[in-house]
């Protein structure tokens, strides 16, 4: 009985009250209106589209990728559908220290930031990992270190809005998938350090949401070309998963699944790991961290 009351009994209050609360939640585009937003790897697939959906909703939108050429038309088109703003500026994120001065230069062009959507990766080929730890490397420096970095120097702004931080994962940072070793560990990567800044802002009281998106395979020109005759899936489409990606950023859901199946979000969306992550923090003491 003291253990239902102890544990048991808030689990409940607190699983009914979110599932309610979400459940009654409604999606409304002028949400975003006015909005200052950072969508990087918008030169093309689901960080276009997410540039778009944006630009119809009245934000103000800074893009970044590696090819000029692709931003400047995203730019071209954001005007087009009605954007406050766009702007680009151009760069590989395997250089940290852009990603450090894009944050930057982008809050200072768009007067601040409410929303940092992180969706870049880095091509990594498909296969049996053997020993190149290189690819190893590259890959968690710009699936995950760069993501780290843009979120570390977008932070001030995004506590003075009481902002967004949109991370871009994968189910191969769900559940193990073969031939994508290296690209499945920085997915991983993402889910545990954000997840546990999430639960470290909480504690804190630091009012910046952080949204964890766990996509399935979506029809970019990328995904489909790589996964050709590999991996055999209906793939969603990107327009849909882009709208999605920013319904769920604007509510600050903890995280959202978007798949062609049913079953990804009924069979990982369980509340299973909320539980035990709401019984482990009880058995912190947070005093010595927060006031030092």
């Amino acid at each position: 009985m003291a253990f239902m009351t102890k544990y048991l009994l808030p689990i409940l209050v607190v699983s009914l009250a979110y599932y309610y609360y979400s459940a009654n939640e409604e999606f409304r585009p002028e949400m975003l209106q006015g909005k200052k937003v950072i969508v990087t790897g918008a030169s093309k697939g689901i960080g276009r589209e997410m540039a778009y959906h944006l630009a119809k909703m009245g934000a103000h939108v800074a893009v970044t990728a590696r090819s000029e050429e692709g931003l400047q038309k995203v730019v071209s088109r954001c005007l087009e559908l009605g954007a406050a703003s766009a702007h680009y500026i151009a760069g590989t994120m395997e250089n940290l220290t852009f990603a450090e001065q894009f944050v930057t230069k982008a809050g200072e062009l768009m007067g601040g930031l409410d929303m940092l959507i992180l969706n870049h990766i880095t091509n990594t080929p498909l296969g049996f990992f053997h020993n190149n730890t290189h690819i190893v490397r590259k890959t968690m420096e710009v699936n995950f270190l760069s993501y780290v970095v843009l979120s570390v120097a977008a932070l001030p702004m995004l506590k003075q809005s009481n902002g967004s931080i949109v991370v871009i994962s994968s189910l191969a940072g769900k559940i193990a998938h073969p031939l994508i070793a290296p690209y499945s560990a920085s997915k991983f990567a993402l889910d545990g350090f954000f997840s546990s800044l999430r639960k470290e802002y909480l504690v804190t009281k630091v009012n910046v949401s952080i949204t964890l998106c766990i996509l399935g395979l979506i029809n970019t020109e990328t995904a489909m070309r790589a996964t050709s005759g590999v991996f055999i899936a209906e793939a969603a489409p990107k327009e849909d998963c882009a709208l999605e990606i920013i319904k769920g950023a604007a509510l600050r859901k903890e995280e959202v699944y978007y798949d062609k199946s049913i079953w990804t979000s009924l069979l990982l969306g369980n509340p299973g790991r909320r539980i035990m992550e709401f019984l482990a923090l009880r058995k912190y003491n947070f005093d010595k961290f927060i006031n030092n």
